[in-house]
C-alpha cells in the first residue's frame, strides 16, 4: 500500500488542507490519506494551541465525506513534543514493511526540513511529498546538498491548487465575527460556532 500522511495542528483544518491532500492522493496514486493532528509540535511549543479534542473533532468532521481520508489520534496519545520521526516509526510498525509512507509538506517546510529532529534518518526511512503552488519555484539544490542521494529518491515535488487559506486568518476572522464560509467545510464552521472556539 501507499499511504499519504497529512500532519498538522489543524487549528482549524480548512479547505486548503483538504484540496492539497486530494490532489496529492490522485497525483501519486495513494491508497489513502491519513490525517494526524499534532499534539505539541516542537516549532509551536511556545504558542497556545486549541485543545486536542476540538482539533480532532474538526478534522474528523472535515474528512468524513471522502472515503480515501482517515483520521488518526496517534500523536494525541503521546506525551511530550510531537516529533515526526516517532510518528513515522510507529506507523511503519503498524502497517508493516510492505507499506510506503508519504509525508505531505508544503514547499516552505521543505526549506526547513534539514532542521527537523533526526532529519537524515527521517528522509531515509520515509518519502516526502513537497507541494508548491503553480508558478512558485522550489530551490532543491540546498536540500540535495544536505540529504545527498536520499533527497532524489525520497523527496518528491509536485504542484497543487493554490488555495490561499490560513488557519491563523480563520481564527482572526472568527474573533472579529467575520464569515469563514468557503474557507472551512460547513460541518467545521458549525462546530466552531457551536463550541465557541477562537473568540
Amino acid at each position: 500500500m501507499k499511504i499519504g500522511i497529512m500532519g498538522g495542528t489543524f487549528d482549524p483544518i480548512h479547505l486548503g488542507h483538504l484540496a492539497t491532500a486530494e490532489a496529492v492522493r490522485e497525483i501519486f496514486v495513494l491508497d489513502e490519506i491519513l490525517f494526524i493532528p499534532a499534539a505539541r509540535p516542537p516549532h509551536k511549543s511556545a504558542k497556545p494551541v486549541t485543545d486536542s479534542r476540538h482539533r480532532l473533532a474538526m478534522t474528523t468532521l472535515a474528512t468524513q465525506s471522502n472515503r480515501f481520508f482517515r483520521v488518526s489520534d496517534i500523536e494525541l496519545k503521546r506525551t511530550g513534543l510531537s516529533y515526526t520521526l516517532d510518528t513515522m516509526n510507529e506507523l511503519h510498525a503498524t502497517f508493516g514493511a510492505t507499506t510506503d509512507l508519504f509525508f505531505i509538506i508544503g514547499a516552505d517546510s521543505l526549506a526547513d526540513l534539514s532542521k527537523w529532529h533526526a532529519a537524515r534518518e527521517l528522509v531515509t526511512k520515509s518519502h516526502f511529498i513537497a507541494t508548491t503552488r503553480p508558478g512558485v519555484d522550489v530551490n532543491f539544490s540546498a536540500v540535495e546538498k544536505f540529504f545527498g542521494a536520499p533527497a532524489t529518491e525520497h523527496i518528491h515535488l509536485t504542484t497543487t491548487p493554490g488555495l490561499e487559506i490560513s488557519s491563523t486568518d480563520i481564527r482572526d476572522k472568527v474573533r472579529r465575527r467575520r464569515s469563514i464560509k468557503y474557507l472551512v467545510p460547513d460541518a467545521v464552521e458549525d462546530y466552531i460556532r457551536r463550541e465557541g472556539l477562537y473568540l
